[in-house]
């Protein structure tokens, strides 16, 4: 008789660090909940360069392979000021990726390992093509909120046109089905700015129009595993019921994460141990977002001024925002109560004990781990999903506030920053958004534990896909 075959799922993702994150942590669950899976993971080759040492291929035990995948290019997108840059780039990731990993699929069953599931995250609408041309299943790895995924499937199926001719005016409230009303300034930017041709994002805006298309064509049922446990938008669920949509997360680390970006030294941690329990403002923007000149100086005179000890990241590419003060980690060697560092393993941080507070740009990523280390936030989106974000932190789950940027130049004031931490830090209704955080988190680990709802679900597609092998 021959052997039964293993499933194996190749994970795909685009090269952008908060996508990275999301997809490698959960081929490592992938492999945790299913002990005879083989996964590959596959990124861009520039990416995968720089995350990983030349020649290191997985695992010891040969289940996890690390593949790369070319996008047409030597180094990745290198952005230069072009505005028509982004656009070439993603022409030639659509193009070139597509062909890269169909040959990959092809390879891996011809050595032996055939590709049985195809998981891609959202900027790769060809995967599903790929993986259909093949007969092998695909499932779309969402990795933003479930309501998030609704406002987007409502403008592609009838209902761009009225955000369309709403878009300019923030205020404007519009009503999708299954979700409650919002301002227009809530949605994804990528709905309001970047379905102008000219805008430098719109093939961003067109990438997410292909990937709904390429979920239309999915018989019976496209599958979406979203980044999010169940009980956290249970009332938005339905709104999706186009597609077979299964929560799977938070999807944190199970280990050492890769990563684009490298940190020097961990002495925060050290300095982090000698803080008492809650005290600490944590203060960082994510992997992309660029701080406006003259940022960095109005968060170290906030988080001065609040006489809270905090850990404020400020990333090397961020020259704009350091130009106001020159190398930030000198300039806040004159501070008093903070650490600077531009960059750090903020799993590890958000689960100390010492930290009581998160300012936060409201990347998806970082608001599941802070809701999963029960630290309430304050949200400072800027684009994507994070507006967003931020609305759901502050209104349905009370775990945060948002703080409010200056018009002309997007600044966040000291006063602001200082005015929103002691909203969530200090005494009165400060109390409240603490014990609202500690409750989701609570939630989080019976999503995560043995028989609950993450944990199920994960299942019930890892055996769905053994099932049709």
């Amino acid at each position: 008789m021959s052997p039964t075959p293993r499933p194996h799922f190749l994970v795909l993702t685009f090269p952008l660090q908060g996508h990275i994150a999301p997809a490698l942590r959960l081929a490592r669950r992938l492999l945790a909940a299913a002990p005879d899976a083989l996964v590959t993971f596959s990124t861009a080759a520039a990416a995968h360069r720089r995350m990983f040492a030349e020649g290191e291929g997985g695992d010891g035990d040969g289940r996890l392979e690390l593949l790369p995948f070319s996008d047409g290019t030597e180094n990745g997108f290198v952005k230069r000021g072009d505005a028509a840059e982004l656009g070439a780039y993603m022409a030639s990731f659509h193009a070139s990726g597509r062909r890269s990993v169909g040959e990959m699929v092809d390879a891996l069953a011809a050595r032996g390992r055939p590709v049985s599931s195809v998981v891609y995250t959202l900027l790769l609408p060809w995967a599903a093509d790929v993986a259909r041309d093949r007969g092998v299943p695909s499932a779309l790895y969402w990795i933003q909120p479930v309501a998030v995924l609704a406002i987007y499937c409502h403008y592609f199926h009838g209902l761009g046109g009225v955000v369309d001719e709403h878009r300019r005016d923030h205020s404007f409230v519009l009503e999708f089905p299954g979700l409650p009303p919002m301002a227009a300034g809530d949605l994804p930017s990528f709905l309001t700015e970047a379905t102008d041709p000219s805008d430098y994002f719109h093939s961003i805006f067109t990438t997410f129009r292909d990937l709904f298309d390429a979920l239309d064509r999915e018989t019976p049922k496209a599958t979406v595993l979203v980044n999010v446990f169940q009980e956290l938008e249970a009332d938005t669920l339905a709104a999706v019921g186009a597609y077979d949509v299964l929560p799977i997360g938070p999807v944190l680390p199970s280990g050492d994460d890769a990563a684009l970006f490298k940190q020097n030294d961990a002495k925060y941690m050290e300095w982090l141990d000698t803080k008492p329990a809650g005290s600490v403002v944590y203060v960082a923007f994510g992997s992309l977002t660029v701080m406006a000149k003259g940022q960095v100086d109005e968060l170290l005179h906030g988080l001065e001024e609040s006489g809270r000890p905090y850990l404020c990241v400020v990333r090397k590419d961020n020259k704009a925002a350091v130009a106001e003060t020159g190398d930030a980690t000198a300039a806040a060697a004159a501070r008093r109560n903070g650490v600077v560092v531009e960059w750090c393993d903020q799993v590890r941080v958000l689960s100390h004990a010492a930290v009581g507070c998160f300012v936060t740009h409201c990347g998806w990523n970082s608001v599941l781990e802070s809701i999963a280390s029960g630290v309430p936030m304050v949200g400072v989106p800027r684009m994507s999903d994070q507006q967003m974000n931020a609305r759901l932190v502050e209104r349905d789950w009370r775990v945060g506030v948002r703080a409010e940027v200056d018009g002309g130049d997007g600044v966040l004031r000291a006063a602001e920053l200082r005015r929103r931490v002691e909203e969530v830090m200090g005494d009165g209704e400060a109390a409240e958004v603490r014990r609202s955080a500690a409750a989701w988190k609570r939630a989080v680990a019976e999503a995560l534990g043995k028989g609950g709802s993450s944990d199920r679900n994960l299942t019930a597609f890892v055996e769905g896909a053994r099932s049709v092998i």
